[in-house]
């Protein structure tokens, strides 16, 4: 009996080493919903049509790639960080797009007030 168990172990200790490593070594996917979601964002409101919006959509974009190369390659704290820069790129790329809006707007506006001006 007893070496039926030590036969019965010492074939399945194996094994489960095996699944204790693979348990060990896996990691959890990276999380890019909040980037992706960023870099549509800028792409919706025009950031490609403002030269410094449009560089660092760009940035973004190879950043998120690059962050998912990373994940890849097992290296979880590297893809976390890139991923960081790919979000927080996005974000300014989104702000400074709508600043080029608003800006162009203001500009609009105040040319209105002018003609205005100028038909009284």
């Amino acid at each position: 009996m007893k070496h039926a168990l030590r036969t019965c172990l010492g074939a399945a200790l194996p094994v489960l080493f095996a699944a204790a490593l693979m348990v060990g070594c896996s990691t959890t996917p990276l999380k890019t919903e909040s980037t992706t979601s960023g870099i549509s964002t800028a792409e919706a409101v025009g950031a490609e049509n403002v030269p410094e919006a449009s560089l660092l959509l760009q940035l973004a974009k190879e950043e998120l790639e690059m962050a998912r190369a990373l994940s890849a390659k097992n290296e979880p704290e590297r893809a976390e960080s890139m991923l960081l820069r790919a979000e927080a790129d996005a974000e300014l790329a989104v702000l400074l797009s709508k600043q080029d809006t608003e800006r162009t707007e203001a500009k609009a506006a105040i040319e209105r007030v002018h003609q205005l001006r100028l038909k009284k």
